[in-house]
């Protein structure tokens, strides 16, 4: 199952010429903010496929990958709490790609958004958005199977 997988983003990232763009060919951006760092995190829907990107704008991303949409996953806010998360997940072998949004349903706290990295289900990095006024959010309502 997973081989499927792998095989996307290696494709992807050796054989890629262009540059970083936003979701392109009728797919629908779901997320998209820059990084601290200046790089651009970018989740899309295709229909099918569910992609993630990320790297500066303007060049080749360093990560770029797209899954069959039935591999993809999400986590809805409940209605429980201050706190208005949502995320889509998107597997990559033992690694998982968790793109976030967050806010609080009072307004007392800021927005909280980016890319949680994690292998074999552990935490190995978190890249967080600048909080500027460039987050696309369509996160909220997204048609995936739910996350695990």
């Amino acid at each position: 199952m997973y081989k499927y997988l792998i095989a996307l983003p290696v494709i992807a990232a050796m054989f890629s010429s262009f540059a970083y763009a936003k979701c392109e060919g009728g797919s629908k951006t779901l997320f998209s903010c820059s990084a601290k760092s200046g790089k651009q995190i970018e989740v899309c829907d295709a229909g099918s496929t569910i992609s993630y990107s990320f790297g500066k704008p303007q060049s080749k991303p360093d990560i770029a990958l797209a899954v069959p949409r039935k591999f993809a996953s999400t986590s809805q806010y409940q209605g429980i709490g201050r706190d208005m998360t949502y995320s889509v997940d998107i597997p990559n072998g033992n690694t998982t790609y968790s793109v976030f949004f967050s806010s609080d349903k009072l307004g007392d706290h800021n927005i909280e958004s980016g890319v949680n990295v994690s292998i074999d289900n552990k935490p190995v990095a978190t890249v967080n958005c600048s909080g500027g006024k460039d987050i696309v959010n369509n996160l909220e309502g997204v048609d995936l199977k739910p996350s695990e």
